[in-house]
């Protein structure tokens, strides 16, 4: 059965907050990615803060979800979260808390944290917002923990971003902990983001570092050396499959990733290792061979670059 992504479109909702998750989610699908999306609100028209009139939605008490699934609420305008008629809505809140209690992931853009937070789902958990509303966030839900300066943030299932691009961000690290980091790289690829942001800026993965340029013949390089870290491979051939000299592949590889090719390969081999390292089953040995390396040594010489 497909993981659901389930929209909660609210009134005077943020287009882009909406628009960039689900686009996320939708080019995860074409990637062949087992998920659904659904939309579901308070049963009218909703419209943007910027005026564009959205379809009706399914009353979001129809919404069947199971544990595992992810309801994602995009950010509203805060004068109409909280005014008087939807401060009042606790057959919403209620039902909030019902689908976190049955295991349903809960995930914020923006604004989105507020409805979390009336809800009662923000006490003494770590959330973040837009950091013009941080101060507000922490002054009305005084009992949780409100981050500044950070992207996206996860406590036990509940994950809150800081709004309009970062949502993006954090359904990319949703994406990334379903799918695996190539996986999330071809799809923010697709959505020509080339400069990965984690929640707080750690370091990225090998398999997403050295793709900040736009450079298609590189990309697809890197690519086929990711998929195939097994084979022994010849700068001529690498450099045919870029349409390039080999004099000019070499440089224009460096020039865009930073990296030479033997060192973006064995920083890909590291990563993988290091990975199947955590399985008891194999050994450096045989984690050596799926690697394309010769011996164990080669292998522990990989590692300690």
């Amino acid at each position: 059965m497909p993981i659901k992504f389930a929209f909660l479109v609210l009134p005077q909702i943020h287009l882009m907050d909406l628009a960039g998750p689900d686009q996320t989610i939708l080019e995860a699908i074409d990637y062949g990615a087992d998920f659904k999306i659904e939309y579901y609100g308070l049963g009218d028209g909703p419209q943007t803060t910027a005026g564009l009139n959205l379809g009706k939605t399914k009353p979001f008490k129809k919404a069947w979800l199971q544990a595992g699934d992810y309801l994602i609420l995009p950010g509203s305008s805060v004068h109409f979260l909280m005014s008087k008629s939807f401060l009042q809505n606790e057959v919403l809140f209620k039902w909030l808390r019902n689908q976190y209690a049955s295991g349903v992931h809960l995930v914020s853009v923006c604004a989105g944290a507020f409805v979390l937070g009336l809800a009662g789902l923000l006490d003494g958990r770590r959330c973040t917002t837009h950091f013009k509303r941080t101060a507000q966030l922490q002054k009305r839900f005084p009992l949780a923990r409100v981050e500044e300066n950070m992207l996206f943030v996860e406590d036990e299932g509940i994950f809150t971003s800081a709004g309009i691009a970062s949502g993006i961000d954090l359904m990319l690290h949703i994406v990334e902990r379903l799918q695996g980091s190539y996986f999330a790289h071809k799809v923010a690829r697709e959505l020509v983001i080339y400069n990965r942001r984690d929640g707080n800026q750690k370091q990225q993965s090998a398999l997403l570092q050295f793709r900040n340029h736009i450079h298609s013949g590189i990309h697809l390089v890197q690519d086929y050396l990711i998929e195939h870290t097994d084979r022994k491979h010849r700068i001529v051939d690498l450099a045919e499959m870029a349409n390039m000299s080999e004099r000019n592949f070499t440089r224009i590889f460096k020039q865009e990733t930073g990296a030479t090719v033997i060192q973006f390969l064995n920083s890909i081999r590291a990563e993988l290792a290091r990975q199947w390292m955590k399985n008891p089953d194999l050994s450096k040995i045989q984690i050596a061979a799926k690697l394309g390396l010769r011996s164990e040594r080669q292998l522990n010489r990989i590692l300690q670059e």
